[in-house]
């Protein structure tokens, strides 16, 4: 699971850096800077539900080993 939820933080932000170089600086909310914009939203959401993800198992690890 461990190596699983890796590999999905690599492809976020692969993603991530894919969508940046779709990205128009002077037409930022138009046509595909637009959906660039919220693919980079939604990987960066991505990336952080998995992060708060591995730091739950991290803590459910250390609670299970005291008991």
């Amino acid at each position: 699971m461990k190596i699983f939820t890796y590999i999905l933080v690599v492809i976020a932000t692969l993603l991530c850096i894919y969508n940046a170089t779709k990205l128009d600086f002077s037409n930022l909310l138009q046509g595909d800077s637009l959906v660039a914009l919220i693919s980079i939203v939604a990987s960066l959401c991505a990336i952080l539900i998995l992060l708060i993800f591995m730091t739950s198992k991290k803590i459910q690890d250390k609670v299970n080993n005291n008991k």
